[in-house]
């Protein structure tokens, strides 16, 4: 087996997916910076039934033949990242190739650091971004992993004979890049017309709707996020969020061990609508 040129080392500096050695990364080796190419192009040590697993659980692959699902595992390239592993989707990477998060939790993000602004956060089992469908900045999309990862690099023209074959896949994704599309263009009404306050109220609506657990109280957005990381996603500073939550608190907001808890979720859509 060659060296894996694409795939990312763990913080430790070891490889994640692959036994040999490889060649220090391009982009540098700071954990905190986008530093590579995600997509691998030799086997990790996810198994094989794991792998289609992980498949079905795919939005836009759900009701996929079994058969299908094994061809596009076998044709297909996984990698596991590590808490914290950012990196970099160069542009003609992101034009040929669907980026799949299979397991995990990332951000979609632009910017330099200290001025970064979060355009998604993503769950497990569904597409990065708008990848093998667009071409993206000269930059490149910038992804750093939440927790660890398992993505699946699978080629454009691969993807686009297994539409031919389901049609319905391709009307998953059409719907799925819409329902990004509404979300995107609500989010930049709120910067042009929103004040920080409003703008995390609707920012904490949204992880309701994603992530929220109920609670007898109310509702508990399970996942801690500090408020450097709210503020790259509603275009502001850190002190302006402090400031926010001490406002958004007289509204039914609390923050309880790092984490946001929501007990009247009818004033925080009030605040919200500005």
């Amino acid at each position: 087996m060659s060296p894996c040129r694409w795939s990312p080392q763990t913080r430790s500096g070891a490889p994640s997916c692959c036994s040999e050695a490889r060649p220090r990364c391009p982009f540098g080796t700071a954990r905190h910076k986008p530093r590579m190419s995600v997509v691998a192009r030799t086997p990790d040590h996810v198994l094989a039934a794991e792998r289609e697993q992980l498949l079905t659980m795919v939005d836009i692959l759900e009701s996929l033949p079994p058969e299908e699902v094994r061809a596009l595992a076998q044709c297909s390239a996984f990698t596991r990242l590590e808490a914290r592993d950012a990196v970099v989707v160069a542009p003609e990477e992101h034009k040929e190739r669907l980026l799949l998060l299979l397991e995990g939790r990332a951000r979609v993000y632009e910017g330099p650091a200290g001025r970064e602004l979060t355009v998604s956060l993503v769950e497990g089992g569904t597409l990065v971004g708008a990848t093998g469908f667009a071409s993206c900045r000269l930059g490149g999309l910038r992804v750093e992993f939440l927790e660890p990862s398992i993505v699946c690099g699978v080629r454009r023209q691969a993807f686009e004979e297994l539409v031919g074959r389901n049609p319905t896949l391709g009307s998953r994704v059409a719907r799925l890049l819409g329902e990004r599309l509404i979300e995107t263009e609500g989010r930049l009404a709120d910067l042009a017309r929103k004040e920080v306050p409003e703008r995390l109220a609707s920012q904490i609506l949204r992880l309701v709707e994603s992530e929220a657990l109920v609670t007898p109280e109310g509702y508990k957005i399970p996942n801690c996020y500090t408020h450097q990381q709210l503020a790259t996603m509603i275009g502001a500073n850190r002190e302006a969020v402090t400031r926010a939550f001490g406002r958004l608190r007289l509204g039914g907001v609390e923050l309880r061990n790092r984490r946001i808890f929501i007990t009247d979720l009818e004033t925080l859509r009030r605040t919200a609508q500005g």
